[in-house]
């Protein structure tokens, strides 16, 4: 099962079951990117607004993940794009921006299998750049 499908799944179980999950894989692929999605520039992206770094490595670790708020959800894809999803959805954006709060730590930790994003990385187009990207904004480099 590829990463949109799982975030799709865990978004769906959140917004509840009256959502399809195609509808949800849709909207989905339409705010992260769609074919070119790259979790590794997700992650880069969190970790480039202020503050969110630390949160975006404890969902690569192993231990607890750190939660996030539904105006992160906005400063990170901006109101706009956000609408947009709630609207594919036929929801409001406060019910979609903490659906995708509750989901993003769970769907990188689930891609990050021991704090590791190289399967999920490598098996995305353009991945491994992202990746790479992404571990030089984390140790800094």
């Amino acid at each position: 099962m590829d990463i949109m499908q799982i975030g799709a799944q865990l978004l769906q179980s959140k917004l509840g079951n009256n959502i399809q999950t195609s509808d949800v894989a849709s909207a989905l692929s339409g705010l992260l990117g769609g074919d070119n999605f790259d979790i590794g520039s997700l992650i880069s992206k969190i970790q480039g607004n202020s503050g969110l770094a630390s949160m975006a490595a404890s969902w690569l670790g192993d231990g607890a993940n750190s939660a996030m708020s539904g105006s992160q959800v906005m400063d990170i894809f901006g109101k706009d794009k956000v609408s947009e999803f709630a609207s594919k959805l036929n929801i409001d954006e406060g019910t979609a921006s903490n659906g995708l709060a509750d989901m993003l730590p769970q769907l990188i930790d689930k891609a990050s299998s021991g704090g590791s994003l190289l399967e999920s990385a490598l098996g995305s187009t353009g991945g491994a750049g992202g990746l790479m990207g992404m571990v030089g904004k984390l140790f800094g480099k």
